[in-house]
């Protein structure tokens, strides 16, 4: 596989890593996605490692985009809260560039990646203006478009509301742990979302993470903020397909560099 528009889409998990090549043009899959577990202790090399052989396997050698749940700078790592502490500093971009002896690899933010993927082709395709990703899971992850160019690595999970950080009260572990039902749950993303609108003024949200498959659990919650709010519709194959649109010519503000490997 060397068409162009083909692009090895690579999510990093805490628990998983998975991995398929991608159409970057109609942003599906053109192999299955196949996965391996996360190394522990989930160290820069076992991960890298544990790349390489996803890529192995499915005989890949050209251009890789890669999802981490973490910030991302100058191909650097910040942070990796889900990952091992040895990550913090680790030049992420060229121990892969080298591990993998491809062309060129690009790393992100996952849910950026996320919300990339449903800006492109799900639940935000062509809508213009501002689009929000919220992703409810284990914590609260976020991705901000506008007329569908990224600004990466924004962290509104963590924005303080009532003197408490979002997660704490809007995540789905926080409606778990505290065994809130979905009314009580809802009416917190709801409030959360509210203060959300009042900074971006957005004009989708997209709700993302494993509560979007029953949104009709706790959509009708949702009821204070104005704008249009929708589940994300691309399922668990929205981080392999953004993760691989982040090497794709023209998506910027990313972590990124052209080997001189030949492959």
């Amino acid at each position: 596989m060397n068409d162009s528009h083909l692009i090895l889409g690579v999510d990093i998990g805490g628990t998983s890593i998975k991995a398929a090549v991608v159409d970057t043009r109609k942003g599906t899959l053109a192999t299955a996605v196949i996965r391996t577990k996360t190394p522990r202790p989930a160290t820069p090399k076992g991960v890298v490692v544990a790349i390489g052989e996803l890529a192995k396997r499915l005989k890949w050698q050209g251009p890789v985009g890669v999802g981490f749940p973490g910030l991302i700078k100058h191909g650097v790592v910040r942070r990796a809260p889900n990952l091992d502490a040895s990550w913090v500093r680790h030049e992420i971009v060229e121990h892969l560039r080298r591990a993998l002896g491809v062309p060129f690899v690009a790393v992100g933010n996952d849910a950026d990646a996320a919300g990339l993927a449903e800006a492109r082709f799900g639940a935000g395709r062509g809508v213009r203006g501002t689009v929000v990703l919220v992703t409810l899971g284990t914590g609260i992850g976020s991705a901000v478009l506008h007329n569908g160019s990224l600004l990466p690595d924004t962290e509104l999970g963590h924005l303080e509301i009532g003197g408490q950080d979002a997660e704490q009260f809007a995540s789905t572990v926080a409606r778990e742990r505290n065994k809130w039902s979905w009314e009580q749950w809802g009416r917190n993303v709801d409030r959360y979302l509210t203060t959300l609108e009042y900074m971006l003024a957005p004009d989708l949200f997209i709700i993302g993470g494993g509560v979007s498959a029953d949104p009709e659990r706790f959509f009708r919650y949702l009821e204070t903020a104005e704008c249009k709010i929708v589940p994300a519709t691309m399922g668990n194959d929205a981080g392999i397909v953004g993760a691989a649109l982040f090497a794709v010519p023209g998506v910027k503000s990313l972590s990124r560099k052209r080997s001189r490997v030949k492959a």
